[in-house]
């Protein structure tokens, strides 16, 4: 099936897929919940600071934070109600962040949106609308969708890159987007492409999702693309195929730098998640206040693929899918090789939640890890060439701001060393405090 397909050359891993528990089941919306905690840091860059007070009146869709100055991206109101409380509340990466909690008013009508035609519109009016909207990447760190879009005037960018892949095992929300709004996502990509004022965009797609391939490209000869070169990619099934250097590498055969970015070999990617909310945004008007996320795992009683408020708590939507098993071990916002764990159930969705996966004893492994016994499998695995098993050494040497030397700042933190490790050892965890001992020392 992977013979022949394109992918990129070094490391990867290729771990139990686990989709077949919602790769077929439909979006479905859950209620609206009593109450939601919109978070004020939801993206990569400054939190955002309240724009209404405690006692406020909100709709849905209103604007309630945004960042007046530095990189940010402005957070709306996902339900309407009144203003309960602006203080803090749980937090899936940072453990606690400021928050607007908004009380739910079960009364009032759902916001209606209405099509709009946006090709007479400039690429500084697309741009406001983006940012308006408050889009960020929905697929990675949240970087704001309407600074990605504004490369520096000397960088060359000739390719855009729409990232189906979704490579994290369990995770299908891009897979049923492409499948139930392939039109949207492509008229989003003639979006960008007029933004960026390029013709060729490429859509690539893991072909563990034929089905989505097929939508894809019907969509494509079906739309009027205008001139636009839309072709779909389908990809070896390998992770971190997803990743942004790596996708660039697989398609086009550019690499990115050390310490470089997209644009630096003439590319921008955005995730098909990220740019169904450009179509929203842009021909709804649809600010981000709501995504699709996979709640998965032998964990919770029913799978599904849902469509949530954001501000959501993850208990509200373990109630509205039936509970949890009794066997439950571990719940991870996220994929499994790039989430996180948290030990509440209080924790809200935010804009880059992917999923939510209630894994049991026999989905994780808890046995103990290991001294390294340098067998250099991590060395095989990982797609960007560093040295994972140095830098932990270093990290339990006490060490720990001295592993620049083995590309620590290079980690994007794919988890593929700690998957092959034989001695189980925690090699994303001893990175991440190896980054950070690390900037404390510059």
């Amino acid at each position: 099936m992977n013979k022949g397909l394109l992918t990129f050359p070094k490391g990867g891993v290729h771990p139990p897929e686990s989709k077949e528990l919602t790769e077929h089941l439909p979006v479905e919306a859950v209620p609206v919940p009593s109450q939601v905690d919109i978070l004020l840091t939801q993206h990569f860059g400054a939190p955002c600071e309240p724009v209404v007070k405690k006692k406020d009146q909100v709709a849905e869709g209103d604007r309630i934070g945004d960042v007046e100055a530095g990189l940010g991206a402005s957070v709306h109101a996902s339900v309407s109600g009144k203003v309960k409380n602006i203080g803090f509340a749980a937090h899936p990466i940072t453990v606690r962040a400021p928050c607007i909690t908004i009380e739910t008013d079960t009364e009032a009508p759902p916001r209606k949106f209405e099509p709009c035609e946006w090709s007479s519109l400039s690429k500084e009016g697309l741009l406001a609308k983006i940012k308006k909207a408050g889009i960020v990447g929905i697929g990675g760190a949240g970087f704001p969708t309407h600074v990605k879009l504004s490369p520096p005037p000397e960088a060359k960018v000739d390719t855009l890159i729409i990232n189906g892949a979704e490579c994290e095992p369990y995770l299908t929300t891009d897979h049923r987007l492409m499948l139930e709004h392939a039109e949207e996502i492509i008229e989003g990509a003639k979006i960008i492409l007029t933004i960026l004022g390029i013709k060729q965009a490429h859509i690539g797609i893991e072909v563990n999702k034929a089905d989505a391939i097929e939508a894809m490209m019907e969509a494509v000869s079906k739309a009027s693309l205008n001139g636009f070169d839309v072709k779909v990619a389908p990809l070896k099934v390998k992770y971190p195929q997803g990743s942004e250097k790596q996708l660039i590498q697989s398609i086009t055969g550019r690499k990115v730098p050390g310490f470089g970015l997209p644009f630096d070999v003439g590319v921008i990617v955005q995730n098909a998640g990220t740019t169904k909310a450009i179509y929203d945004a842009v021909v709804l008007d649809k600010p981000l206040y709501e995504k699709v996320i996979t709640v998965s795992g032998k964990g919770i009683k029913r799978p599904a693929n849902l469509l949530v408020r954001i501000g959501t708590r993850v208990s509200d939507i373990v109630s509205f899918l039936g509970g949890i098993n009794e066997d439950l071990a571990k719940v991870v916002l996220g994929g499994p090789m790039m989430g996180f764990a948290v030990p509440s159930l209080d924790v809200p969705v935010i804009k880059t939640t992917s999923g939510i996966l209630f894994l049991t004893q026999d989905e994780i492994d808890t046995s103990p890890h290991g001294q390294c016994i340098r067998c250099g499998w991590c060395l095989e695995a990982c797609p960007m060439g560093l040295s994972p098993n140095e830098i932990g050494i270093y990290v339990e040497g006490g060490q720990a701001e001295n592993t620049a030397q083995f590309g620590v700042f290079e980690c994007f933190e794919c988890g593929c060393c700690a998957y092959v490790c034989p001695a189980k050892r925690p090699l994303v965890q001893f990175i991440r405090l190896a980054k950070m001992k690390a900037k404390k020392s510059m």
